[in-house]
């Protein structure tokens, strides 16, 4: 099961066809924080009423960043050749329940940057965005390069370049972190720092499905206790702290006696199985070996570390013929950033976005990046260097599962005002080079630019561009296919509150 959701997830941030979301878009939808910002209380009822039933479960199948460090943990016990590496540890509670009030008091005051930092969710899809995809994208390429030289187009070369750096550094520590904690410690991380699993965790405690020990069988070989990732297993009191349990069932697999058990537990019988310690010295047989078997953590050896430290570099764009090199075009200091249509306002993409990057990763026309600044931290924010919002496109509304940016029909994008044009006559090429240009005005989708003439008295006199506010929708059509550089003669200024033209 872990399986059947952990590739899938996967796969929405490595598609560049959008064509996966229709099947498996649903899945990001039933992330916990993603639920919680949308208000989804039917969801949010689901996920606690499962927890209560069969315990954290959530933790072990849905969430994409648990299933993650299952197949680094696993790598890391086939590399050390044993795979009985952990031991019981005590609750760190303190920092538990701390990380989570300070999770708590970010969410309810829409500090985006800590809640986008601590959602499990989000994280994973931080590094299946800056890591995992350019891989993906590279192989497809690869593919491509052959199939064109056997006059095939079953696949076709993408852009690979760099949409953050200071997002790719952020989640380069992230991965670098949980790496290092599942890979010596299994789930250290869901443990201790993650504010859903301390919950879910808080939950659980009152499971109906709860592993208990069979007293009568045991013989405190201690053969669970060093399979327990979640390190909250003691066989010296028997005592199992079912707020970190994250139902993996390794203990069930490894105990040769029968002595583990999964099954519904009252609250009496509970407290006298917890309650027993050890009366009588009993010999602990050597184990003979193994038990071997084809499960679901073979499967995450294919998925365990996929991370790379490469440094993306930006393709540059080259003349028809390479006769001369296209100098790049430079970002625009905009004083108010351009943001996707259906996000309504800054303020509602500010307090929704958790900067899962799955609305970057979707964007097929290369002009979604995450922000640098701190009170947008991460979340996606618009730029038109490499191509424009399309009318035709609404993929970014289509995957958003946090309801930042809420879905719109092309027919209400083409009404919906993100932005507005803003030309700057000393770079336009007609009064820079006296060059007539009609590039704004030719491939503006609402007729919002019409040329004027420069000089009215005279009629051969060559024209520039005005922008009808009331007509503009802020596409970045304009900026985009603007010959001038560095900066183009016209470039969009993003609105705090989009409105309908």
């Amino acid at each position: 099961m872990a399986v059947i959701f952990f590739l899938p997830v996967t796969l929405l941030f490595l598609d560049f066809t959008g064509s996966l979301h229709r099947w498996f878009g649903w899945m990001v939808k039933i992330q916990l924080i993603p639920a919680l910002l949308v208000v989804n209380i039917f969801l949010i009822i689901l996920l606690a009423f499962l927890t209560l039933v069969f315990g954290r479960i959530y933790c072990s199948v849905i969430c994409p960043l648990g299933v993650f460090q299952d197949g680094v943990s696993h790598l890391s016990g086939k590399r050390k050749g044993k795979k009985n590496r952990f031991r019981f540890s005590p609750a760190r509670s303190w920092l538990r329940y701390g990380i989570l009030a300070l999770f708590i008091i970010a969410f309810l005051l829409g500090i985006s940057a800590i809640v986008s930092l601590l959602d499990p969710y989000a994280a994973y899809g931080r590094i299946a965005s800056n890591f995992f995809t350019p891989l993906y994208r590279w192989g497809n390429n690869l593919l491509a390069w052959f199939a064109e030289r056997a006059d095939s187009y079953a696949f076709y070369s993408t852009d690979v370049w760099m949409k953050g750096w200071i997002t790719f550094c952020v989640t380069a520590i992230t991965l670098l972190v949980i790496s290092i904690l599942a890979w010596r410690s299994g789930r250290t991380y869901c443990n201790t720092v993650c504010p859903v699993g301390t919950l879910l965790g808080f939950l659980s405690r009152f499971s109906l499905f709860r592993l208990t020990f069979d007293t009568e069988k045991c013989t405190r070989c201690k053969a669970c206790e060093r399979s327990c990732k979640a390190s909250c297993i003691e066989v010296k009191t028997m005592k199992i702290d079912h707020s970190r349990c994250v139902t993996c069932f390794n203990c069930i697999e490894k105990c040769k006696f029968g002595a583990m058990k999964y099954a519904p537990v009252g609250i009496k019988k509970q407290k006298e199985i917890t309650e027993i310690k050890t009366t009588e010295n009993k010999p602990i047989p050597l184990l003979s070996g193994e038990q071997q078997g084809f499960t679901r953590r073979n499967l995450l050896s294919l998925m365990g570390v996929m991370a790379v430290t490469n440094i993306l570099k930006a393709q540059q764009l080259h003349v028809d013929g390479g006769l001369a090199e296209i100098e790049n075009k430079k970002i625009p200091d905009r004083k108010t950033p351009v943001i996707p249509p259906g996000t309504i306002s800054a303020k509602n993409m500010k307090t929704h976005c958790t900067a899962c990057q799955l609305c970057v990763s979707a964007c097929p026309n290369n002009i979604l990046r995450p922000s640098g600044k701190l009170a947008t931290f991460m979340q996606p924010e618009m730029s038109f260097e490499r191509g424009y919002c399309r009318p035709e496109c609404t993929e970014c509304s289509q995957v958003c599962p946090t309801g930042a940016i809420r879905p719109v029909t092309t027919a209400d994008k083409s009404a919906i005002s993100i932005g507005t044009a803003i030309w700057i006559k000393d770079n336009c090429v007609v009064n820079r080079d006296e060059i007539q240009c009609t590039n704004c005005e030719r491939h503006c989708p609402t007729g919002a630019i019409v040329l004027v003439a420069r000089d009215p008295g005279y009629s051969d006199s060559l024209k520039i561009p005005v922008v009808d506010k009331e007509l503009c929708i802020g596409c970045g059509a304009c900026e985009n296919l603007c010959p001038a550089r560095p900066f183009s003669a016209i470039y969009v200024e993003g609105k705090i509150r989009h409105h309908s033209i």
